[in-house]
């Protein structure tokens, strides 16, 4: 979206991905003691963080807004990312990878690489991006955002207008900001921050003081100073794990749904439940485990557990550790191809039926009733059951489940994934997005009451 770009109730907001591209010099570091008075906090964190964060360069091409017709004009865009990965994911802004056929990172240490895209979530603008190194990269810090403080010191990081690794300080100025950025996407729960974020942050760390990300730098308000947004790591990070959900990109099933949960400063991994007939109902895993390691890998959020499997092939056996009402077990975890979840749309389909009261086929994004939106595929309606609570809802044959609370919906292995995670269940009232007659729609249902929604325009 173009920074210049009209935007709901006269907020104009600048999706900070287009920069100056010229080259950007970088000052050597000082040589300090450790014990030295300038070595301050921030100063550490930086340091800490920097060899993670990469400049992501690319060129799209963008409807002219001129009166020429169908022309298109070539933009180059620039964005930050984070290394999430030794093995060279990185998580970014959708905004800032969207469109570019060839995405260029730039690594701390300046080398060049050419990046894929993995998976994207164009409803909480997330993305993750892949490069390959022939060594394993930095890892940022994850910290949390569930005790973060208005008035709390931040630092923001990102390639701003082109200056690669520029630094910002400032304060978090308000928590669980709504923010409308176009007619169709609303951001939800974001940080604000009088830390300076331009164009070309987009996808940088929003640091606390000890170097730990606790936000992902998304956007800031053009003509305003000292207002800018970010996601807070802790909604981001359950989106990214479901985007690196080994179920979705490779193929095979471990059965595991579980949540992150924060205890203070420490995070751990908690199964919430597990899929009859799966590798990890036969390996002896079970409902309130929490998941120590996997392959000798730490766990503490769902993200490090998918982690843990991206690149293992079915048959291979995986061990793993859990503490189990406060003693630790060790288990082994056999991987296996798909055939233990492809049951699983059938039963999700009896669900949906039996309890919502709708009939669903899988559907495409080159279905031409969302070609004018951004979702990569949905499930369409194809019956409703009378006085079901569907019905009472709206839903109407042709409708396309597009999404459900923070998750699309383009398979039946999303509904399955979103059905049986305790967020999702937890969340009253959980919000439901739908695509009908070319425009998104939205509406709010309490699950276990299952009472009426009265389907709103989200454009």
């Amino acid at each position: 979206m173009p920074c210049s770009a009209t935007l709901p109730r006269a907020l104009t907001l600048a999706l900070c991905i287009f920069g100056l591209l010229g080259p950007a010099g970088r000052l050597a570091q000082g040589q300090l003691p450790p014990d030295s008075p300038r070595r301050t906090p921030i100063v550490n964190a930086v340091e800490q963080a920097r060899p993670s964060v990469v400049n992501i360069h690319g060129r799209k091409l963008l409807r002219s807004e001129v009166n020429d017709g169908d022309a298109y004009r070539p933009v180059n865009g620039m964005g930050t990312g984070v290394v999430i990965d030794e093995r060279g994911y990185i998580v970014t802004n959708f905004h800032v990878v969207e469109g570019v056929g060839r995405i260029k990172v730039t690594l701390a240490n300046e080398d060049v690489k050419i990046a894929r895209l993995v998976n994207h979530d164009p409803r909480t603008d997330l993305a993750i991006i892949k490069v390959d190194s022939d060594k394993p990269l930095p890892v940022i810090r994850m910290g949390t955002s569930s005790d973060l403080m208005v008035g709390e010191t931040v630092i923001a990081m990102g390639n701003a207008y082109g200056y690669k690794h520029t630094v910002t300080r400032g304060i978090i100025s308000a928590l669980g900001r709504i923010v409308p950025v176009t007619d169709e996407q609303t951001y939800q729960d974001l940080i604000q921050t009088d830390a300076s974020i331009n164009p070309g942050n987009s996808g940088g760390p929003l640091l606390n003081q000890v170097g730990e990300m606790i936000g992902i730098n998304v956007a800031m308000r053009v003509g305003a100073q000292g207002i800018g947004f970010a996601l807070p790591i802790d909604d981001a990070m359950q989106v990214v794990a479901k985007l690196l959900s080994v179920e979705r990109l490779s193929g095979f099933s471990h059965g595991v749904l579980g949540r992150t949960e924060v205890h203070g400063q420490r995070t751990q991994f908690v199964v919430d439940s597990v899929r009859q007939g799966t590798p990890a109902a036969r390996s002896g895993l079970q409902p309130g485990d929490v998941v120590l390691d996997v392959a000798g890998i730490q766990v503490n959020r769902a993200l490090d557990f998918e982690r843990a499997l991206i690149g293992r092939s079915p048959g291979d056996q995986v061990p793993l550790s859990v503490t189990r009402q406060g003693a630790t077990e060790k288990l082994q975890l056999s991987l296996s191809e798909g055939a233990t979840h492809v049951s699983r749309p059938s039963s999700v389909a009896t669900q949906l039926w039996s309890e919502l009261g709708v009939k669903v086929v899988v559907t495409g994004g080159n279905t031409p009733a969302l070609t004018s939106t951004n979702y990569s595929g949905g499930l369409r309606v194809t019956e409703v059951r009378a006085n079901s609570p569907a019905a009472k809802e709206g839903f109407r044959e042709g409708d396309i489940l597009v999404g459900m609370h923070r998750w699309e919906t383009a398979s039946m292995n999303d509904i399955a994934y979103i059905l049986g995670s305790s967020e999702f269940q937890n969340s009253q009232p959980a919000k439901f997005f739908i695509v009908r007659d070319r425009n998104v729609l939205y509406g709010y249902l309490t699950v276990q009451q299952m009472s009426q929604v009265n389907f709103k325009s989200s454009r």
